[in-house]
């Protein structure tokens, strides 16, 4: 095989796109919280996420998360290409701040949720899910 310059050139540019990419889905994760936060800083407590620690099929993992007290609960991918997966709203009347559902991730990676307190605090969890095969990423 014969290569050029600009083979040389496309493949070096490939690789550096692709070794950025991860930064990149963190800075977008950063920039939805600090939306939903309105930039507040986030306290610890008061929250439990509950989701795997190894999914075998990154496309369908179960997550719960649970805040008495809470108006909103947000829950982020930091390594999604969309890291805003779901966000739950609760009334004064709810019988309980919890929600289960199922989420998709694009690999390993922090899964957080945020929730904002009847009292406009905001407080945070993370759990970090090892995603062995699959992903929204192929």
């Amino acid at each position: 095989m014969n290569l050029t310059r600009r083979d040389a050139m496309a493949l070096g540019l490939g690789a550096t796109a692709a070794a950025l990419l991860p930064f990149r889905a963190v800075a977008a994760a950063d920039d939805a919280i600090a939306a939903f936060t309105g930039g507040a800083e986030a306290g610890e407590g008061g929250i439990t996420l509950t989701a795997p620690e190894i999914a075998e099929n990154g496309n369908t993992v179960p997550i719960t998360v649970d805040a008495p007290g809470a108006e909103t609960i947000a829950v982020f991918a930091t390594g999604n290409p969309t890291p805003e997966v779901a966000a739950f709203t609760f009334g004064p009347l709810a019988g309980s701040q919890m929600a289960s559902t199922r989420i998709r991730l694009a690999g390993t990676q922090d899964v957080v949720a945020i929730a904002k307190m009847a009292d406009g605090s905001f407080v945070k969890t993370s759990a970090t899910v090892k995603v062995t095969i699959g992903g929204c990423g192929g």
